[in-house]
């Protein structure tokens, strides 16, 4: 009786397994194909210099894209990404500069911002049952206005804050060897996902993102707490947007009020199309890195060769309408 029940539950693991898999060779094999597209139509794509750019890039809006994976598994979505990160970015300048307090400091004044907005989020999903599109959307216009009253509207410098342009510009492997000069923010970006991983893969909080995402009301029945759970992963995703604001303005050595807007987009275009599925239930970290170089060595290659950018915004709003599409027509394979 038990073998016969659980048939088809392995069988639809086993097709999901695949699924999954199947999506992420498909953007790896993607991401090549660009790669030595773009190398054959200019050959100052593969230079060191735009090679570190695109990394640089990268860093970022992967980041921000780790954080809408977690939230996405969960069936949820976040468009506040962008004016978080900017939010988070803002509050380290008011700690560094206008309050003229330690580095390590404005790291953890931006970190705990963001996981305290993403706990809000969380809050207004779980316990006031607010749709995520509109509690997320709301709150990333509260963001986006309080960034700009908090810094008075005006950029906020940080060069009066040694080492804090190194966070993302600096180059630890690059002291070690110069061959390599990866900048930090690359390796943060590594850190972040591993980190990622682990928790979706090793923890009570990675098995609880998933289950949520594929049967919530069987877990809440279940005697789990699912509003807590689900606060604790927005909250999550706002620390790690807290890190993407301590990347973005330490490359920009700023703190731009009117920056994040647009962001939320390519991380969640890049989360799509690494093979996460927008109904929840399914995701890897891997597959969303992917999604995000795919993302930047798209928006690289057209910049260099000379593409307006406007074209560029049509062939992002394409990637995200036919990513959308390859999952619909995987769900219905999976039946």
């Amino acid at each position: 009786m038990s073998t016969v029940e659980a048939t088809p539950q392995a069988g639809f693991a086993a097709r999901l397994l695949q699924a999954g898999a199947h999506q992420k060779l498909l953007a790896f094999m993607s991401l090549i194909i660009l790669l030595i597209g773009f190398s054959l139509a200019s050959p100052n794509f593969m230079q060191t210099s735009n090679i570190i750019a695109i990394l640089q890039a990268t860093s970022v809006n992967g980041v921000l894209a780790i954080a809408a994976t977690l939230v996405i598994i969960t069936g949820g979505i976040d468009l506040s990404v962008g004016t978080l990160m900017t939010f988070c970015a803002v509050i380290a300048g008011v700690v560094l500069t206008y309050w003229g307090l330690p580095l390590p400091l404005g790291i953890l004044a931006a970190i705990g911002a963001g996981a305290l907005c993403g706990l809000t989020s969380g809050t207004f999903v779980a316990k006031m049952k607010i749709p995520p599109f509109i509690a997320t959307l709301g709150m990333m216009l509260m963001l986006k206005g309080l960034s700009l009253v908090i810094s008075g509207t005006r950029p906020i410098y940080f060069n009066d804050t040694p080492g804090f342009t190194e966070i993302s510009r600096g180059s630890l492997i690059g002291e070690v060897i110069p061959a390599l000069p990866i900048p930090n923010g690359v390796l943060i970006l590594f850190l972040v996902a591993i980190a990622a991983s682990y928790i979706l893969g090793r923890t009570v909080l990675g098995r609880y993102t998933f289950a949520l995402g594929s049967n919530e009301e069987s877990v809440r029945l279940s005697g789990v707490n699912t509003d807590a759970w689900k606060m604790a992963v927005y909250a999550l995703a706002g620390g790690i947007c807290g890190i993407a604001g301590l990347l973005i303005a330490s490359r920009l050595n700023s703190a731009q009020p009117a920056l994040g807007l647009g962001y939320e987009l390519e991380a969640i275009a890049a989360v799509v199309i690494g093979g996460t599925s927008l109904a929840g239930g399914r995701g890897t970290i891997l597959g969303t890195l992917i999604g995000a170089l795919i993302m930047a060595v798209l928006a690289n290659g057209l910049r260099i060769l000379s593409v307006a950018q406007e074209w560029q915004t049509v062939v992002t709003g394409a990637i995200i309408i036919l990513a959308v599409y390859a999952d619909m027509m995987r769900k219905r394979r999976m039946g």
